[in-house]
């Protein structure tokens, strides 16, 4: 399918790896200019090489903190006119909600909720002039299906996607869409991360603990972030102007629920 975005221009949130890495290169195969953003400079360098090589489009990479004023700057200023953004940013560390500090709510709720805002509002209304506009953004399967230790980020999220609901109304004449993205488990070095963290926690092995997990997913495995990556390029396409204010769950099945 031609999801006719060839020669629009997108912005990627922290997208040198995981998630965001396999939106940005799915944006790529689709015709678009691409700029990424990761915090590691020779990182973020080489994943632009690697996406333009592999795509034929144009990549651009930006190191910056998107979590900041600064960073989100940089983002403008290498793309002023996005058709198309993706926000994402990582996630605070599990904790119980017990050992929360007030600077680390904020911190939270900064990272996961205003962030995304702050930016949404640079390039809206662009966006409602030209008649096009996507915009995504990566939220959790936690803010249908809260998981212990991620209260925050659950929290946060589910603001952002409340936030949203009624923005997205005001822009969609002007064929500008809001959408949400919920990943449940994808194979990403972040989920290797907390499970080797959690296997010690239990006493278990690291693949012990993975085949669990893996039992509790319908599908019986864990996403791939191509997978990801593909319905991210689809919900940007040129054939969704009349979706908007969604929640896409991609989790294999873990959720169980009829609607």
């Amino acid at each position: 399918m031609d999801l006719g975005i060839r020669g629009r221009k997108a912005i990627v949130c922290a997208s040198s790896r995981g998630l965001g890495r396999a939106c940005a290169i799915a944006l790529a195969e689709a015709g678009c200019d691409v700029v990424i953003n990761g915090m590691d400079a020779a990182r973020v360098a080489a994943v632009a090489e690697e996406i333009a090589k592999a795509t034929g489009a144009k990549v651009i990479g930006v190191a910056a903190n998107v979590g900041t004023e600064e960073g989100r700057a940089k983002l403008i200023a290498a793309c002023p006119d996005p058709d198309i953004l993706v926000n994402n940013n990582a996630g605070p560390p599990p904790k119980d909600f017990r050992q929360l500090t007030r600077d680390d709510m904020i911190a939270g709720v900064d990272a996961n909720m205003m962030s995304p805002v702050l930016l949404t509002q640079k390039v809206i209304d662009g966006m409602v002039e030209r008649n096009f506009g996507r915009i995504i953004n990566i939220t959790s399967g936690s803010v249908k299906m809260p998981l212990i230790g991620l209260d925050l980020s659950s929290g946060a999220r589910a603001g952002l996607t409340a936030f949203f609901a009624g923005v997205a109304r005001q822009v969609a004449a002007s064929n500008v869409t809001i959408n949400n993205l919920l990943p449940g488990p994808f194979e990403t070095d972040r989920l290797r991360s907390a499970a080797t963290s959690q296997a010690k926690m239990r006493g278990v092995s690291y693949e012990e603990l993975q085949e669990q997990r893996k039992a509790g997913i319908p599908a019986r495995r864990f996403g791939q972030p191509e997978e990801f990556g593909k319905l991210c390029a689809f919900v940007a396409s040129a054939h969704t102007g009349y979706i908007t204010g969604q929640n896409f769950l991609i989790d294999g099945g873990a959720y169980p629920s009829a609607f």
